[in-house]
């Protein structure tokens, strides 16, 4: 199946035109034409091989929305003309307590990621969304309501599933005070599911300027994180604070704000480790954990939600020339919230 997209041919290489094949469809496969790719910042880690072990030439994009326009024999869950899309991975080793509990993120023989990683048979290179067609098993699709709008999905399929899945592992909710450290991709999501579950939710963050976004979103309180001292009224009062931040930051100070058994959950990758106080910890039980998207049901689970509360990731949508623009703008926090590709551009 030809297929158009862009591609890193190397590190240092800006992203380009690129033509290459998809499979063609196995009994359970699906073929979408995309219509959306979100762009995350481990794109942009794994394009530019920040993370290293980057395998070039590379497509990437995980955050894929589009219309199936073919199906295989044994297809079940899809027919034609429905909306589908992709996330972080595309298989897993099926078998395993945690792929048959349906956690297939924590798949303990590996996930097999959408980009950048082998398929399971171990040679064929996976190849993103950043394109115009995709082919996958439809056991690793998943169904997008008709009531949302498809270029706001896209990022649900990543930076969505990262936030809703701590909220919902750790109870927020109705009751409960929940913190968000940053407003970016990945908070901005954080913040609307929390206030949507009923949790009061306050947002860290040191751009003072986007208190107005937070509130919009549902967040009560913002706290402007560049002066310590504004943190000593709300001490011992949060139930669960998600980083969503890469920023290197002391851990510590956000531990205080955790109230008896609070749970402060790492979502964002620092560059190194985070030195924390046993003090912070034991003081009052609290706990540093952390958390990766999400399973194929609590993702479907996720889609419904969103529905049912309209709840759509802030988009900028960009043709796909402006690519390498947006990779500098992300890095640079140039965007509320996501930048989409439109992938008719491709």
């Amino acid at each position: 199946m030809e297929s158009r997209g862009y591609v890193a041919m190397h590190a240092k290489a800006p992203l380009q035109p690129y033509k290459f094949e998809r499979r063609e469809l196995r009994a359970a496969d699906i073929a979408l034409t995309i219509t959306f790719a979100g762009i995350c910042h481990s794109d942009i880690h794994q394009a530019r091989d920040e993370w290293g072990e980057s395998i070039f030439p590379m497509v990437p994009g995980h955050e894929i929305v589009g219309i199936v326009t073919e199906v295989g024999p044994s297809v079940t869950k899809f027919k034609i003309g429905d909306r589908a899309g992709v996330g972080v991975f595309i298989d897993s080793c099926r078998i395993c307590k945690n792929c048959l509990d349906g956690e297939q993120q924590y798949c303990l023989n590996g996930m097999t990621g959408t980009y950048n990683g082998y398929e399971r048979d171990g040679t064929t290179v996976a190849l993103g969304g950043y394109s115009n067609k995709f082919v996958i098993d439809q056991d690793y699709a998943l169904k997008i309501p008709e009531s949302l709008e498809m270029s706001g999905v896209a990022p649900l399929l990543c930076a969505g599933i990262t936030l809703y899945s701590p909220l919902r592992h750790w109870g927020a909710g109705a009751g409960t005070k929940v913190g968000v450290i940053g407003l970016g991709g990945l908070g901005h999501m954080g913040v609307k599911f929390a206030a949507a579950m009923g949790a009061e939710v306050t947002v860290f963050s040191h751009s003072a300027e986007k208190e107005a976004d937070a509130k919009r979103m549902g967040a009560k309180h913002f706290v402007v994180t560049k002066d310590p001292a504004d943190f000593a009224p709300i001490k011992e009062s949060f139930d669960l604070i998600l980083n969503t931040v890469s920023a290197e930051l002391d851990i510590n100070e956000y531990l205080e704000l955790l109230n008896l058994n609070g749970t402060l959950v790492v979502i964002g990758l620092p560059g190194k480790p985070y030195e924390v106080d046993a003090f912070s910890m034991v003081r009052l039980r609290r706990s540093l954990s952390g958390s990766m998207i999400g399973g194929l049901p609590e993702i479907q689970e996720m889609l419904e939600f969103c529905a049912v509360h309209n709840i759509l990731s802030d988009v900028e949508v960009i043709t796909a020339d402006y690519i390498n623009t947006a990779y500098d703008r992300t890095v640079a926090s140039d965007v509320k919230y996501r930048f989409v590709i439109d992938a008719s551009t491709f």
